[in-house]
């Protein structure tokens, strides 16, 4: 099963230090039976990338609680077994735990099929959106406007040969 783990830059460098994205449990993404029940869509591939965006809007929200951080949304694609990962059905449709699944073990990083990470061009909008986003939460719309605008940005997606490159000094 591909699960998608929301992470950031300085997350990803912690990772690839330690050999490894933890500890457990982790929270992540994937394909469940309530997110294809709420996309309407059989194509695995779109699926997968609904599953994608939503663990990008959590990747968001841990910028939002560690502003010292680079401003980009950081996602870890990983295959892993089946029986590894859990799924709620109580909370399968309520939308914000759409798509949302919990590892019962750390992940090897040599495991990850692909990073996934914002673009330089993108650092403005996300950080507008993760200093938007409390506000966006409590309802109001110019805000949810603001952290929309995060979403106008596509992640790039990266080998994990890659990495090195994007942890540099200045991502940290």
């Amino acid at each position: 099963m591909r699960v998608y783990i929301p992470t950031t830059l300085a997350g990803l460098a912690e990772a690839y230090e330690a050999g490894a994205v933890g500890p457990a449990p982790l929270d992540a993404y994937a394909v469940t039976p309530s997110l294809r029940e709420w996309y309407v869509s059989d194509d695995l591939e779109e699926l997968e990338y609904a599953a994608l965006t939503r663990a990008a809007q959590a990747s968001l929200r841990l910028l939002a609680v560690h502003p010292e951080v680079a401003r980009r949304r950081v996602v870890i694609a990983v295959d892993v077994a089946d029986g590894t990962v859990r799924y709620d059905p109580d909370r399968g449709l309520d939308p914000a735990a759409l798509g949302e699944v919990r590892l019962e073990r750390e992940v090897r990083l040599a495991d990850a099929a692909a990073v996934h990470v914002d673009g330089g061009g993108a650092e403005a909008d996300v950080s507008a959106a993760a200093e938007a986003l409390g506000a966006a939460d409590a309802g109001d719309d110019d805000a949810q406007f603001t952290v929309d605008g995060a979403e106008d940005h596509e992640l790039l997606w990266y080998a994990t040969q890659e990495i090195p490159n994007l942890i540099g000094p200045a991502t940290v």
